[in-house]
């Protein structure tokens, strides 16, 4: 995993909480929380992509293509 993922969250999150704070305390509290739910959307599509990454990797190294024809007839 690399560190510059952290950051990148990092920077997100500062990013959005300073625009929160912004935008609430100028009353637009509607703005604030879309830019908040923006923020965590952004976050969870980079997290998403690192974990298809990840399992990409472990499909990978163990050599997984499917089920087998058996186990099929098991389930």
């Amino acid at each position: 995993m690399n560190v510059d993922l952290i950051f990148k969250i990092a920077a997100v999150g500062i990013l959005v909480a300073v625009l929160n704070l912004l935008l609430g305390r100028s009353g637009r509290d509607e703005q604030a929380l879309m830019t908040t739910i923006a923020g965590l959307v952004v976050v969870l599509v980079v997290l998403l992509r690192e974990i298809s990454t990840l399992f990409d990797l472990i499909k990978s190294l163990f050599g997984l293509v499917g089920l087998p024809i058996e186990l099929w007839n098991f389930l």
